[in-house]
């Protein structure tokens, strides 16, 4: 005779940004914990549809067939339970968010997500409510797991957008700049780089010298290696930049943010900030005298269909947490080690970003084949 599971009841949501595995682990939670006898329960639009009551009963008709699917069935959204905007005011709707989980019989909520989704279960751990998480991320940046679910599928797109960079840039002569997405962590542009055979990577843990990039590009032009390709993370930051203070980047932020959310008069010049690939760009130009280009591939890197290894992998973090929720462990993140998925405690993951160790194989193996990481 079957157990009966220690969980009766669960919610799934998703939350932050959307990317490539989130149906496929959506279906592995789902498909597990019914087999163990646990009715499933989807939020829709991540943490704000908990706030605004939006449950839909989840069967196994609905988590059929999305294996493949890119996006999420349920819906995402960036919105915080703690600083939730409700028309013209932010406001903390944290309990109200738990009072409605219970209010569903909800026993445990599963959430899909990144470092912000992590640091959000925890606050709703602390405010009385069990929660079970799942790692995702193109990043790569949650702590205490190998890898974060949709980081291989980016990877993938991510090199072959450099793979077909290559043809132009063998064909024109030229330096081609590709900014990758990675805003504190670099995996997605040194993995993606490495893969790809660019030229010089840039990663937010290695200040660059653009000095040094230049001399890079012009000692490849006189050993008759006419193009270059240039893997930049959205989050690099020059040498100079890095000396600033805390204070001091914070202020450049606020002020940036403001050029772009200031309203322009009719007729007057609407200021657009420069992006990095860009600016690095021109100044290689007037650095080197090489011709350049630049390209973003911003939000393909999160679409589409997930690779076959994440979609292993999201099976295996899936069925794991409804194996997990059966036996009733909660507040925990179900994370990669090896070929295993094992919990950890949420406490140990929420406010901890994973960044490249100076000392990583691929930083190393990168040096040997000639790649310039803009610091030597």
């Amino acid at each position: 005779m079957a157990r009966k599971p220690k969980t009766k009841c669960i919610g799934i949501l998703t939350s932050g940004g959307d990317c490539p595995g989130l149906n496929a682990a959506i279906r592995g939670v789902a498909k597990s914990a019914m087999h163990h006898g646990i009715k499933v329960l989807g939020v829709m639009d991540g943490f704000r549809g908990l706030v605004e009551n939006r449950f839909v009963h989840l069967e196994d008709a609905q988590v059929s067939g999305i294996l493949t699917l890119g996006g999420t069935l349920l819906g995402t959204s960036r919105d915080k339970p703690h600083k939730m905007p409700m028309g013209d005011q932010v406001l903390d709707m944290t309990e109200v968010a738990v009072a409605n989980a219970k209010a569903q019989q909800i026993d445990c909520l599963v959430c899909l997500g990144g470092n912000g989704t992590q640091k959000n279960a925890l606050r709703m751990q602390k405010a009385g409510l069990n929660v079970l998480t799942l790692p995702k991320t193109i990043d790569n940046d949650v702590a205490e797991t190998d890898v974060s679910f949709g980081f291989d599928t980016a990877m993938n797109i991510a090199t072959d957008a450099i793979d077909r960079l290559h043809t132009t840039a063998t064909s024109h002569h030229r330096v081609i700049v590709c900014e990758l997405m990675g805003h504190k962590a670099g995996w997605l542009a040194l993995g993606a780089g490495v893969a790809g055979g660019a030229d010089v990577v840039l990663i937010p843990e290695i200040p660059y010298d653009l000095n040094i990039v230049a001399e890079h590009l012009i000692e490849r032009r006189k050993h008759n290696k006419r193009f270059s390709i240039i893997a930049v993370a959205e989050g690099a930051v020059s040498k100079a930049e890095a000396t600033q203070s805390e204070e001091q980047r914070e202020k450049k932020k606020q002020a940036k943010k403001k050029v772009a959310e200031r309203k322009h008069k009719p007729g007057e010049p609407h200021l657009v900030q420069e992006s990095l690939d860009s600016r690095i760009a021109r100044e290689l130009q007037q650095l080197t005298g090489l011709e350049a280009r630049t390209t973003s591939l911003g939000h393909v890197q999160r679409g589409g269909s997930p690779s076959a290894r994440d979609r292993l992998l999201c099976t295996l973090l899936g069925t794991t947490a409804g194996r997990l929720l059966a036996e009733g462990h909660y507040n925990k993140m179900v994370a990669v080690r090896g070929t295993q998925a094992v919990p950890v405690p949420l406490e140990k993951v929420a406010g901890v970003i994973k960044t490249v160790p100076r000392d990583h194989g691929w930083l190393e193996a990168a040096m040997l084949v000639e790649t310039c990481l803009g610091d030597r």
